[in-house]
Formats: structure tokens, C-alpha cells, sequence
């Protein structure tokens, strides 16, 4: 645990999500003050959080008046900002004016709010989306080419972070990450729905078997954002600098479903293309994480295997969680 001049007021959003709920955990653990920035008449799942409560304070904002997040700056003065809060990244998340507002107002609101308070490090996340479907990995200079609206708001919160970052010369990096999995999950996702079936014995429906993704297990992830936040600008050094955070591994669906069946010791064989596929399904998904490894020294610690295994024994550690991830999952096959 860091001493008290170390320890940092940290702000987050979107922490009542997947990644977010784990970055806040990784902080609490370390002694951070943590501040959790959520909306209003919030209806995000606040179960991910609940055995941290007691060591976090919120802050709750308005979205319709610009002014509530200045506000909350002025009274919590954060070191350290971790922007993750985010819309339109699930296939039921449709509403333009909601996605834009959370991933591009909300983000151009809270740039302002950190420069103004004087942080010194605002942490923006990013999605390997912004990149399109790609028959390579690509490298963060390569010209983007967002196939949806989330992925276009995205890119150009990414845009906004890195003006901001060079204008004002303050740590201002963005990560870009694949596919991340592990505790804590959003219900009805691939690896979500994988495991809750798993430990049923039985497959849930697949989408092709050639489907691909970089899966980047949640701990790795968050070790990133910490990089990323105690990064030291130098004179060289772009303060809005962009980061892939992936393994640099491809796994196909068919891949995943190898690894997968010993693990639960499914008899029954997977039945790929009993699930149609999505839009944004492709058969080359995959990271090239040499800047990040080059300059903060990030590396993942996880294969595949090992963050199944971790996910797996959190989830069956879980058993009270089992009956919600499972009533996501059957709302989608009525």
C-alpha cells in the first residue's frame, strides 16, 4: 500500500461497469481515495460494487446541466481522473443521443473540468472498434475507420483527449482495449454467457466458429490504466499519447470452445451458427501492443487459459450471481 504522500484522490466513471468496477477495486486495494462519478437515477448494476461501498464516496451529476461536473471537481479535487464510463458498446444499446452524450459530451465536459482543477492525469478509454475491421493489427497512427456509431464517438472522444492533452501539456493518454473478459462481466457476453452455461454442462449458442478476438483478461487491463496514470511526461513525450492493450493473440471461437470444454467437461459438441453472427464479427481481431510495452513496459500476464481459469473459479466462487447472468442470458432466447 502506498504511503500517504503517494496515495492519490482518484475520480471514476462508468465504475459501476465492468472495467470500471475493477479499476476502483485495484485503487481500494492500494489505499487510493476513490470517488465514483455516476449519474443521477442511475440504472447500472450496482451489484459489481457492493463489497467495496463502504471504501469509495460518490458523486452523483445531472447529464442535462454541464455545470454538475465542474462542481464535482471543485468539491473533490482529483489527482487522477479514469474515464470509462461509456454507451452503444452492446448490440441493445441503440439511443444516438444517449451514446454521443456519454461518449463524446461527457467527455469533452469532463477534459475541461480536469484542466481547469489542475489534474494530473486523466485516463481515457478507448476500443479497438475505432479501428474498423482490419485483416492486421493495426498500430495507433493507422487511420481509423469506425463501422458503427459507438465506434465513431469513440474516436472522436480519443481525438478530443489527445488535442487536449497536447494543448495543455497534461497526462491525458488513451487506451485502446480488445477483448476484454474476467470478473464482473456485463450479462449476456460471449464469455459471460460461456461460463454461466459451463458450469451447467452445456454450450450456449455460438456464433461461426471462425469468429476472432484478442481476449485480454481484466487484470491485465487494469495494470495498464495504472501505467497509464503514473505515467511522467518528459520533453519527448506526447501527452495524449494512444495505447493498444491486448495480448497480440488471436483466438477463434473455435479455439475458445477447445479450451473451454475440458475446463467444464461438456460432453455435447457446440453447435457453431446457432447464433447468427453480428456486424461487427470479424475473423481477424487482433492487438499490436508494442508501443505500450515499449514505453510504460506493459506486458499481459494472462493467456487465454489462464484468465478462463481465474474467470471461472470467481464465478463459481459467485454462485449467487449465477441466477441473474442466466436470466439475462434466457431474456435474449424468448
Amino acid at each position: 500500500m502506498p504511503d500517504s504522500n503517494e496515495r492519490k484522490v482518484v475520480l471514476i466513471t462508468g465504475a459501476t461497469g465492468f472495467v470500471g468496477a475493477n479499476v476502483a477495486r485495484r485503487l481500494v486495494s492500494e489505499g487510493h481515495y476513490v470517488h465514483l462519478l455516476l449519474r443521477k437515477q442511475t440504472n447500472q448494476f450496482p451489484w459489481r460494487i457492493t463489497d467495496i461501498n463502504e471504501h469509495v464516496k460518490f458523486d452523483f451529476y445531472a447529464p442535462t446541466d454541464p455545470a454538475e461536473i465542474d462542481r464535482v471537481f471543485a468539491e473533490v479535487k482529483p489527482h487522477w481522473v479514469f474515464h470509462l464510463a461509456a454507451h452503444g458498446a452492446y448490440s441493445w444499446q441503440q439511443d444516438k443521443h444517449q451514446i454521443l452524450e456519454s461518449n463524446y459530451i461527457l467527455t469533452s465536459r469532463l477534459l475541461d473540468a480536469a484542466v481547469e482543477h489542475g489534474c494530473e492525469s486523466f485516463v481515457n478509454t478507448g476500443t479497438s472498434s475505432e479501428y474498423g475491421q482490419k485483416k492486421h493489427a493495426p498500430k495507433e497512427d493507422e487511420a481509423l475507420n469506425p463501422s458503427t456509431y459507438y465506434a465513431a464517438t469513440k474516436a472522436g472522444a480519443t481525438t478530443l483527449c489527445s488535442y487536449m492533452a497536447r494543448e495543455h501539456k497534461i497526462n491525458m493518454p488513451t487506451l485502446r482495449l480488445y477483448s476484454c473478459f474476467g470478473p464482473y462481466e456485463q450479462p449476456n457476453r460471449l464469455m459471460t454467457n460461456l461460463v454461466a452455461c459451463g458450469v451447467e454442462g452445456r454450450w450456449p449458442k455460438l456464433v461461426d466458429e471462425n469468429c476472432a478476438h484478442d481476449f485480454i483478461y481484466v487484470e491485465d487491463a487494469v495494470e495498464a490504466f495504472m501505467l497509464a496514470a503514473k505515467r511522467e511526461l518528459t520533453s519527448n513525450c506526447d501527452p495524449g499519447a494512444i495505447y493498444n492493450v491486448g495480448t497480440g493473440i488471436q483466438t477463434k471461437l473455435k479455439d475458445v470452445v477447445r479450451i473451454a470444454g475440458p475446463l467444464f467437461n461438456i460432453e455435447s459438441k457446440p453447435i457453431f451458427g446457432s447464433m447468427a453472427n453480428r456486424a461487427w464479427d470479424a475473423d481477424v481481431w487482433v492487438c499490436d501492443h508494442t508501443k505500450i510495452t515499449g514505453e510504460l513496459g506493459w506486458r499481459p500476464q494472462h493467456s487465454f487459459e489462464d484468465g478462463l481459469r481465474k474467470m471461472v473459479k470467481w464465478y463459481r466462487q459467485s454462485a449467487h450471481l449465477h441466477s441473474m447472468y442466466m436470466e439475462h442470458l434466457q431474456a435474449t432466447l424468448r
